[in-house]
């Protein structure tokens, strides 16, 4: 029996365990094994293979029971995850179900999750920038969070090591705000976009530029993609049911079969962390409790180093359910800030207006992206009476209509021509919020799930910052529509949009240099616990106004190739 026991505990052995398999995730899986390292990658949803499980990906609208719509039962049932833009008929597998995953929402926070294989990285909307120093040098000169321990230059490196592989389209625009990459070919602006961008120009002396949006679609596929198996972006833009080309970058295409090749992966889907295991004696984590998603059973798993990919919310909860004596209040939480300084990206409001001019041109078939305003505000100074920015995206299309009044051949004959009208132009608002104590996650102390694990508290709101960076967005965008000649000019506001919907949330986790202020270092090593890291987004010191998954993606991989290095050193 003795052997026996053995046996099972060399079989649950690894040098390294990675939860979560989304984008991050995925990014960890791939570095790891490609260094050598025996992984387990546990993702707590159900397998999802590349091609095989996209089932709605081929269907045309008139397969589906409701043309591909949202019904009233779908959001009755998901009252939270039907208010996502990718949520719909097509999708809605890919999402979590509300009542099987319950949540306590102190302040109204709507958590938009993807549980399974591959994570959210099958439904995101691509936007990939880089940060600048500037977004990293935003919490020291404004002194409203932690000062980050890495800078630009340190992550330049990384930036590239993923773009390259990745994929990434756009242009070289030599902006100091915001970084060029290594692009492949970029998308084309409409004609009105371009003027947009022209007018810009000329009236701020480039200090208001638009650009044509960077994105994770394979415009010109190179070798290392092709090797990937990936092919090019079809622009069919329905990116959301998986793409079986790979045009577009998911773990499940791209980082999680890489990793698949070494030999050394152990994928296991419907596993639940329930928490990490800290050794007193050996003073660091030894490995992972894993609840079976389907029997309930609690199983250990033991590796040398553990990286936590589980997404921003996810990854607090596994840490501050990760308790023992030497750390009650939950793992590596010496200073009581876990859970604390959650910071999100606010996209509450929106701007459209219409152009009369340009009614000879129009745009055809579809786009993956659109175009960009990057951060104008508070760049090089501060220069308003809100902290930090906002960056924006723009688009321009004609409007259509149909003559609808006639009936039997006539009215056939009308639906059958379709009639442009103006333009209509949009922009919608990505805008930074500061990363306070008091937006925070904690477990509950009475209710838990049906995997035995504490439920989560969400308390996060918007604050008065945002809403003057809102009235500032809505009177800037107002000023650059009317000089580009655009007109029937529109400010559109939800107060009650709540903070979530962005999917970016950040932090909870946070870098930083001291460890009476942060919880981790400049490696995403936890402060006290030195063989646990965090590369997803709750390690983000600050949020920035640029997408965030580009910057997970560079941190990770620079991550894993330093843990790998120290152990080697036999320093974890």
């Amino acid at each position: 029996m003795q052997n026996l026991n053995i046996d099972s505990i060399k079989k649950r052995s690894f040098d390294a365990i990675v939860i979560g398999s989304g984008i991050s995730g995925g990014w960890s899986a791939k570095e790891l094994t490609g260094k050598g390292l025996k992984t387990l990658l546990l993702e707590r949803g159900p397998n999802v293979e590349h091609i095989k499980d996209y089932p709605t990906t081929n269907m045309n609208p008139w397969e589906f029971k409701h043309g591909g719509q949202i019904t009233k039962e779908m959001r009755d049932a998901n009252p939270v995850a039907s208010r996502c833009y990718a949520f719909n008929e097509t999708s809605a597998h890919f999402f979590v179900k509300d009542a099987e995953h319950p949540y306590i929402q102190e302040k109204p926070f709507d958590w938009i999750r993807g549980y399974q294989v591959g994570g959210k990285s099958l439904m995101w909307a691509r936007g990939t920038q880089r940060w600048s120093q500037y977004d990293f040098d935003g919490p020291a000169r404004d002194g409203f969070a932690v000062e980050w321990p890495i800078t630009y230059a340190e992550l330049a490196p990384w930036y590239s090591y993923v773009e390259i592989f990745a994929g990434i389209s756009g242009n070289k625009d030599g902006l100091a705000q915001l970084p060029d990459g290594e692009f492949l070919p970029p998308h084309e602006q409409s004609c009105v976009e371009k003027h947009f961008t022209d007018v810009m120009a000329k009236k701020y002396n480039g200090a208001r530029p638009i650009i044509i949006g960077r994105c994770a679609h394979l415009t010109q596929p190179q070798p290392i993609h092709l090797q990937q198996g990936r092919g090019k972006c079809q622009h069919r833009n329905i990116c959301e049911r998986g793409c079986p080309f790979g045009g577009y970058f998911s773990s499940n295409s791209s980082t999680i079969p890489w990793a698949r090749q070494t030999g050394k992966l152990t994928l296991q889907p419907d596993s639940v962390v329930h928490s990490i295991i800290f050794d007193e004696k050996k003073n660091k984590a030894t490995g992972v409790r894993v609840v079976d998603a389907n029997t309930k059973q609690m199983t250990e798993y033991y590796a040398k180093i553990i990286f936590v990919n589980a997404a921003t919310i996810n990854t607090n909860l596994i840490l501050l359910n990760s308790k023992s004596t030497r750390f009650p209040n939950g793992l590596g939480n010496d200073n009581g800030l876990l859970g604390k300084y959650i910071a999100f990206h606010n996209f509450r409001t929106t701007m459209s207006a219409e152009y009369e001019g340009m009614l000879d041109s129009t745009t055809a078939g579809s786009r993956p992206n659109g175009s960009y305003i990057p951060r104008f505000r508070n760049v090089f100074k501060q220069e308003t009476d809100f902290l930090r920015g906002y960056a924006a995206g723009f688009s321009a299309s004609r409007m259509t209509y149909n003559d609808t009044s006639g009936i039997g051949e006539d009215l056939k004959t009308s639906l059958s021509n379709r009639k442009f009208g103006n333009w209509r132009v949009g922009s919608h608002m990505m805008g930074e919020t500061i990363p306070k104590e008091s937006n925070y996650v904690a477990l509950d102390d009475k209710q838990t799930d049906a995997w035995g694990v504490p439920l989560l508290k969400v308390s996060v709101a918007y604050d008065d910052n945002d809403e003057k960076m809102i009235k500032d967005f809505h009177e800037q965008l107002t000023e650059m529509y009317t000089a580009a000649g655009f007109t029937n000019i529109r400010t559109h506001d939800n107060p009650n949009k709540a903070p979530g919907l962005d999917i970016h949330e950040m932090g909870g986790v946070r870098m930083g240099k001291d460890p009476k202020t942060s919880l981790l270092n400049k490696w995403n090593q936890l402060h006290a616990c030195k063989n646990v890291f965090v590369t997803d987004g709750a390690c983000m010191t600050s949020n920035s106004t640029q997408n965030p998954s580009l910057t997970f993606m560079a941190i990770t991989a620079r991550a894993a190739n330093n843990a790998v290095e120290e152990l080697k050193k036999r320093n974890l």
